[in-house]
Protein backbone atom coordinates (compact mmCIF):
# COMPACT_ATOMS: atom_id res chain seq x y z
CA UNK A 1 0.00 0.00 0.00
CA UNK A 2 1.46 3.69 -1.15
CA UNK A 3 0.93 6.40 1.22
CA UNK A 4 0.32 9.96 0.20
CA UNK A 5 2.87 11.99 1.68
CA UNK A 6 0.36 15.46 1.00
CA UNK A 7 0.22 18.33 3.21
CA UNK A 8 -2.46 17.28 4.58
CA UNK A 9 -0.69 13.82 5.94
CA UNK A 10 1.64 16.17 7.51
CA UNK A 11 -0.73 18.29 9.02
CA UNK A 12 -2.67 15.56 10.59
CA UNK A 13 0.56 13.90 11.56
CA UNK A 14 1.90 17.61 13.67
CA UNK A 15 -1.73 17.55 15.06
CA UNK A 16 -1.33 13.89 16.48
CA UNK A 17 2.21 14.86 17.82
CA UNK A 18 1.14 17.72 19.64
CA UNK A 19 -2.63 16.48 21.13
CA UNK A 20 0.28 13.34 22.82
CA UNK A 21 2.62 16.27 23.96
CA UNK A 22 -0.22 18.40 25.16
CA UNK A 23 -2.03 15.49 27.26
CA UNK A 24 1.59 14.93 28.39
CA UNK A 25 1.31 18.47 30.16
CA UNK A 26 -1.81 18.14 31.01
CA UNK A 27 -0.47 15.14 33.05
CA UNK A 28 2.34 17.45 34.74
CA UNK A 29 -0.25 19.91 35.75
CA UNK A 30 -1.47 17.17 37.62
CA UNK A 31 1.83 17.97 40.19
CA UNK A 32 0.80 21.36 40.93
CA UNK A 33 -0.39 22.28 44.07
CA UNK A 34 -1.59 25.80 43.07
CA UNK A 35 -5.07 27.13 44.80
CA UNK A 36 -5.66 29.19 41.84
CA UNK A 37 -4.79 27.35 37.88
CA UNK A 38 -2.69 24.16 37.28
CA UNK A 39 -0.32 24.49 34.66
CA UNK A 40 2.51 22.21 33.09
CA UNK A 41 4.70 22.14 30.51
CA UNK A 42 6.66 19.61 28.46
CA UNK A 43 9.81 20.92 26.51
CA UNK A 44 10.08 18.81 23.12
CA UNK A 45 13.38 18.29 20.99
CA UNK A 46 13.85 15.72 18.39
CA UNK A 47 11.02 14.50 19.41
CA UNK A 48 12.31 13.49 23.09
CA UNK A 49 11.25 15.41 26.07
CA UNK A 50 13.86 16.96 27.53
CA UNK A 51 12.18 19.43 30.21
CA UNK A 52 8.56 19.29 32.05
CA UNK A 53 7.45 21.63 34.71
CA UNK A 54 4.13 22.66 36.38
CA UNK A 55 3.66 26.09 38.53
CA UNK A 56 4.57 25.58 41.98
CA UNK A 57 7.28 27.53 44.34
CA UNK A 58 10.54 26.52 44.24
CA UNK A 59 12.11 23.20 45.71
CA UNK A 60 11.77 23.44 49.37
CA UNK A 61 9.88 26.50 49.78
CA UNK A 62 6.38 26.42 51.34
CA UNK A 63 3.85 26.82 48.77
CA UNK A 64 0.91 29.56 49.59
CA UNK A 65 -1.59 27.10 52.11
CA UNK A 66 1.44 26.32 54.39
CA UNK A 67 2.04 29.92 55.38
CA UNK A 68 -0.49 31.76 57.95
CA UNK A 69 -2.90 34.37 56.00
CA UNK A 70 -0.86 36.94 58.52
CA UNK A 71 2.02 36.89 56.14
CA UNK A 72 -0.14 37.78 53.40
CA UNK A 73 -1.96 41.04 54.99
CA UNK A 74 2.00 41.95 56.17
CA UNK A 75 2.75 42.10 52.25
CA UNK A 76 -0.40 43.95 51.37
CA UNK A 77 0.89 46.30 54.32
CA UNK A 78 -2.19 45.87 56.19
CA UNK A 79 -2.48 44.80 60.04
CA UNK A 80 -3.11 41.03 60.65
CA UNK A 81 -6.87 40.57 61.93
CA UNK A 82 -6.66 38.84 65.45
CA UNK A 83 -5.97 35.08 65.41
CA UNK A 84 -4.84 35.45 61.86
CA UNK A 85 -1.29 34.19 62.14
CA UNK A 86 -3.66 30.50 62.86
CA UNK A 87 -5.88 30.68 59.71
CA UNK A 88 -4.25 28.93 56.19
CA UNK A 89 -5.85 29.39 52.87
CA UNK A 90 -7.92 26.75 51.40
CA UNK A 91 -7.50 29.08 48.18
CA UNK A 92 -5.08 31.45 46.09
CA UNK A 93 -4.59 34.64 48.43
CA UNK A 94 -4.27 36.74 45.43
CA UNK A 95 -8.51 35.52 44.73
CA UNK A 96 -9.29 35.96 48.68
CA UNK A 97 -7.54 39.35 47.67
CA UNK A 98 -9.74 40.41 44.67
CA UNK A 99 -7.25 40.36 42.35
CA UNK A 100 -7.75 38.64 39.05
CA UNK A 101 -5.64 36.28 37.15
CA UNK A 102 -2.54 37.61 36.32
CA UNK A 103 -2.52 40.84 38.94
CA UNK A 104 -0.66 40.45 42.56
CA UNK A 105 1.64 38.00 41.39
CA UNK A 106 3.82 39.43 44.32
CA UNK A 107 1.55 37.33 46.32
CA UNK A 108 2.70 34.48 44.48
CA UNK A 109 6.13 32.65 45.07
CA UNK A 110 4.87 29.76 42.37
CA UNK A 111 7.63 30.08 39.63
CA UNK A 112 5.26 29.25 35.97
CA UNK A 113 5.67 25.95 34.37
CA UNK A 114 7.17 27.30 31.39
CA UNK A 115 10.14 28.42 32.87
CA UNK A 116 10.27 25.52 34.92
CA UNK A 117 10.53 23.14 32.01
CA UNK A 118 13.24 25.36 30.62
CA UNK A 119 15.02 25.36 34.09
CA UNK A 120 15.18 21.09 34.17
CA UNK A 121 16.63 21.42 30.68
CA UNK A 122 19.21 23.67 32.12
CA UNK A 123 20.28 21.89 34.89
CA UNK A 124 20.34 18.96 32.73
CA UNK A 125 22.77 20.27 31.16
CA UNK A 126 20.88 20.36 27.58
CA UNK A 127 20.25 22.53 25.15
CA UNK A 128 16.88 24.02 24.45
CA UNK A 129 17.73 25.65 21.31
CA UNK A 130 15.21 24.51 18.38
CA UNK A 131 12.97 23.22 20.51
CA UNK A 132 9.02 22.74 20.63
CA UNK A 133 7.53 23.96 24.40
CA UNK A 134 4.07 22.13 24.97
CA UNK A 135 1.86 24.11 27.28
CA UNK A 136 -1.30 23.22 29.21
CA UNK A 137 -2.80 26.64 29.30
CA UNK A 138 -4.32 29.31 27.00
CA UNK A 139 -0.84 31.47 26.22
CA UNK A 140 1.67 32.47 27.92
CA UNK A 141 2.88 35.45 29.94
CA UNK A 142 4.98 38.28 28.94
CA UNK A 143 7.81 37.12 31.36
CA UNK A 144 7.37 33.51 30.25
CA UNK A 145 7.24 34.69 26.45
CA UNK A 146 10.40 36.95 26.54
CA UNK A 147 12.35 33.64 27.99
CA UNK A 148 10.91 31.57 25.75
CA UNK A 149 12.37 33.82 22.96
CA UNK A 150 15.78 33.76 24.87
CA UNK A 151 16.07 30.26 25.24
CA UNK A 152 16.31 29.71 21.59
CA UNK A 153 12.35 27.66 21.64
CA UNK A 154 11.65 27.85 18.05
CA UNK A 155 7.84 26.86 18.37
CA UNK A 156 5.40 26.95 21.21
CA UNK A 157 1.76 25.01 21.47
CA UNK A 158 -0.84 25.65 24.15
CA UNK A 159 -4.80 25.44 23.91
CA UNK A 160 -7.03 28.02 21.75
CA UNK A 161 -8.15 30.58 23.83
CA UNK A 162 -11.12 32.84 22.86
CA UNK A 163 -9.66 35.93 24.76
CA UNK A 164 -6.03 37.21 24.48
CA UNK A 165 -4.57 36.27 27.86
CA UNK A 166 -1.16 38.55 27.76
CA UNK A 167 -1.83 41.03 24.62
CA UNK A 168 1.89 41.97 25.57
CA UNK A 169 3.20 37.89 25.36
CA UNK A 170 1.35 38.44 21.87
CA UNK A 171 3.42 41.32 20.30
CA UNK A 172 6.59 39.56 21.91
CA UNK A 173 5.92 36.21 20.43
CA UNK A 174 5.15 37.56 16.62
CA UNK A 175 8.23 39.85 16.63
CA UNK A 176 10.00 37.05 17.35
CA UNK A 177 8.81 34.79 14.94
CA UNK A 178 7.96 32.11 16.87
CA UNK A 179 6.04 29.32 15.41
CA UNK A 180 2.60 29.28 17.48
CA UNK A 181 -0.43 26.91 17.15
CA UNK A 182 -3.35 26.48 19.63
CA UNK A 183 -5.01 23.58 19.94
CA UNK A 184 -8.82 23.16 20.97
CA UNK A 185 -8.82 21.67 24.68
CA UNK A 186 -11.47 19.36 23.67
CA UNK A 187 -9.53 17.71 20.73
CA UNK A 188 -6.98 16.55 23.66
CA UNK A 189 -9.35 15.46 26.32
Amino acid sequence: METSYTPEYYRRKQLERDIYYLKIAKTVSSRSKCLSRKIGSVLVKGDSIIGSGFNGPAKGVKHCNERPSSFYSELVGEKPIENEEKVFFTECPRRILHYTSGQGLFLCQAGHAERNALIQAARNGVSTKDSVLYCWCEQVCKDCAIEIVNAGVKELVYLKSDKPYDGYANTILEESGMIIREIEESLVC
